[in-house]
């Protein structure tokens, strides 16, 4: 038995965050949301399945998590998410009803 199969319990069940489908472990992929996936002290990982992994963008995302978070991902509506989301690809700042000064 390898580390790896000897640190993952074979027989767990993940639910993808695309689809929400429960997979079983070995049929899902690991996603790390700050892009260190090599780093797992005291990380808890989501999981895609193999469909939503291969369907999903690979390329950098460099910045993605914070500019999803200052945009209000989750928090708000969809339309103001959306707004602030493309005021800060724009300018790379705060929207600015969330800008100081």
């Amino acid at each position: 038995m390898s580390f790896r199969n000897a640190w993952h319990r074979e027989d767990s069940t993940v639910v993808c965050i695309a689809c929400g489908e429960a997979v079983s472990r070995d049929d899902a992929r690991e996603y790390d949301k700050h892009g260190d996936r090599w780093d797992r002290d005291e990380k808890e990982f989501e999981y895609f399945c193999k469909p939503c992994d291969r369907a999903r963008s690979h390329s950098p995302r460099q910045g993605l998590e914070d500019r999803l978070v200052e945009a209000g991902a989750g928090t708000v509506d969809r339309a103001t998410f959306l707004r602030r989301y493309c005021a800060l690809s724009r300018t790379g700042d705060a929207p600015p009803e969330n800008r100081r000064g």
